[in-house]
This record gives structure tokens, C-alpha cells and sequence, in this order.
């Protein structure tokens, strides 16, 4: 493959041959990589200002230049190819990223606007708390997730029986915690 190049500043190394009065380089793709690379990625480095993300645009553009070499090599100045492709690349990164932010910035709002528990779920968690564990288990089953006695004994592995005490029980608890709970309330 052959490059026309003048004198410019990281010049890829080649064998440089006289063709009818015009000079030409036969350069390699490795050849070309390894003398731009560095020079690219300095230069995304700069705009973007993290190594990481200029070394993986450089990388994606270079990528995309040995897809097309063929015809790459015969441009006059292939490396302004190549990084104009980086800074599409830079650019796009820049735009998906707002995006993002911006998505995020939206459901934030949504977030932020929500209501808290209502005191009278704080009073009913708090209580909960308190209650025996076997009594709290069998109480959000029957009340919270609607299931029948019969389902909450075969899936406690104890007889009906046992889980009707368990609500029960559990029943009065709550029933002194939050009326506790509620006393002062009546004066607000």
C-alpha cells in the first residue's frame, strides 16, 4: 500500500521510494498504529480528561481505520481520518452521557416527589415489630397477603389450629400497641 506524504510531523516510517517526481511511502497498518496512536490519544486525552476513555476512543478509532485500510492508505493525510473519528467518538460518548444524566435527573424528580409512610403505617410497622415472630409471620400472611388459615398452616408446617392462636394473639397485641401508639394523637 502506498501513502502520499509530504514532510508533516509524526511521519510513519516506511520505505520512501521516488515515483515520478513524487514521493511515496509504503506503510503497514501497524506501522501507521504505532506511529499515531500515542499522538491521538494525547489529544483525546486532553478533551475528554481521562486516559482510559481517550485510550478506548483512539482504540475504537484505530479499529475502524484497519477495517478500511485499503483505502485509508491511499488518502493524503490518513491520521486526520483517524482522529476525526475519535472526536466523533468523543462526541458521541459526551452526548450518551447526558443523556444518562439527564434520564437520571428526570426520575430523581419523580422520586423526590413521592409521599412518605403516612403515621399511620409508621404505627402499624412499629407494631409489628414488637409482636412475636411466629404471631407477625401469621398476621401479614392472613392480612397483608390474603391467605387462608389452611395455606399459612401448610406452609408454617403447624395445624390450623395453632395459626388461628397466632392471629388471634397477635390481633390483641397490635390492638394494645397501637391504641399506645395513638393516645397522644387524639390531642393534636
Amino acid at each position: 500500500m502506498t501513502v502520499m506524504t509530504g514532510a508533516r510531523a509524526n511521519e510513519p516510517p516506511g520505505a520512501i521510494a521516488a515515483r515520478g517526481g513524487e514521493r511515496t511511502t509504503t506503510v503497514s497498518f501497524d506501522d501507521f498504529y504505532h506511529a499515531h496512536f500515542r499522538s491521538v490519544t494525547s489529544q483525546l486525552g486532553a478533551y475528554v480528561g481521562d486516559l482510559s476513555q481517550a485510550q478506548d476512543l483512539a482504540q475504537e478509532a484505530f479499529c475502524r481505520a484497519l477495517a478500511r485500510w485499503d483505502r485509508l492508505a491511499r488518502y493524503d493525510d490518513p491520521v486526520a481520518w483517524v482522529r476525526q473519528v475519535a472526536w466523533n467518538l468523543a462526541r458521541s460518548r459526551w452526548r450518551r452521557l447526558r443523556t444518562a444524566r439527564d434520564h437520571l435527573l428526570r426520575q430523581r424528580r419523580t422520586e423526590a416527589t413521592m409521599a412518605g409512610p403516612t403515621p399511620d403505617r409508621v404505627a402499624i410497622d412499629a407494631a409489628l415489630a414488637q409482636l412475636p415472630a411466629n404471631h407477625r409471620r401469621a398476621v401479614i400472611l392472613h392480612y397483608l397477603a390474603d391467605l387462608p388459615v389452611n395455606e399459612i398452616a401448610i406452609q408454617e408446617g403447624v395445624a390450623e389450629g395453632t395459626v388461628k392462636s397466632w392471629l388471634h394473639r397477635g390481633r390483641a397485641a397490635l390492638a394494645g400497641l397501637l391504641d399506645e401508639s395513638t393516645e397522644g394523637m387524639g390531642n393534636v
